[in-house]
C-alpha cells in the first residue's frame, strides 16, 4: 500500500510516527526518513534513533522557503531518496515524512519519486508519504489519502510553537 498524509492541518508526522509504532508493534521492520526536518530539531528524533537506529535518517537543513539557495537542499533531499531505495528490500513499511513538501519546493525528481514508490510496490514495502500539498500524480498513485484540516490552531491566535507539541 501507499499511504498519503497531505493537508494544511497539524498530524502529518504525527500519523506517520503512529503507523510506525504499529508496525514495529507486530514486528515488523520500519525505515522513516525526514526530508525538511534538521537532525535534532524535534522530539521524536531521539525516539526513532532509539527504535530504529541505522533505519532512520533526518537529513533536511531546515525551512525550504527562506533559503535562497536551494542546493544544498536538494543534495540532502537526494541523500535521502538514496537511502530509502537502499532499505527497501528488507524493509515492510517505509515513511517518507514531508516528501510532498521536498517535492513542491522541486528537491527531488518526480520521475525519481514514482520510481521509488514503483520499486518500493515491486518488493512489497508498504511507503507512508506526507506533508502540505501533496501533487495530483502522488494521490493517484495513493492506495489511501488523509487530509488534514485545521478548524482551529493555537498558531492563529499567534501562538508559538509548543515543544513536546508541536515538535
Amino acid at each position: 500500500m501507499i499511504i498519503c498524509y497531505t493537508g494544511m492541518g497539524k498530524g502529518k508526522t504525527s500519523a506517520c510516527l503512529g503507523q510506525a509504532l504499529r508496525a514495529l508493534g507486530h514486528g515488523y521492520s520500519v525505515c522513516f526518513c525526514q526530508f525538511i526536518k534538521r537532525d535534532h530539531q524535534s522530539g521524536e528524533q531521539s525516539m526513532l534513533k532509539r527504535l530504529l537506529g541505522d533505519r532512520f535518517l533526518a537529513n533536511g537543513v531546515g525551512m525550504v522557503s527562506q533559503a535562497k539557495d536551494r542546493s544544498e537542499h536538494k543534495k540532502r533531499a537526494q541523500q535521502v531518496l538514496l537511502f530509502a531505495h537502499q532499505h527497501i528490500p528488507t524493509t515492510w513499511l517505509l515513511i517518507l515524512d514531508e516528501l510532498c513538501v521536498a517535492l513542491s519546493f522541486g528537491l527531488i525528481d518526480t520521475q525519481a519519486c514514482i520510481d521509488l514508490l514503483t520499486f518500493a510496490r515491486s518488493q512489497h514495502c508498504h511507503v507512508i508519504v506526507s506533508g502540505r500539498k501533496a501533487p495530483p500524480w502522488l494521490c493517484a498513485m495513493a492506495d489511501c489519502v488523509t487530509v488534514m484540516e485545521n478548524e482551529k490552531h493555537p498558531f492563529q491566535k499567534g501562538e508559538k510553537a509548543l515543544k513536546g507539541i508541536d515538535y
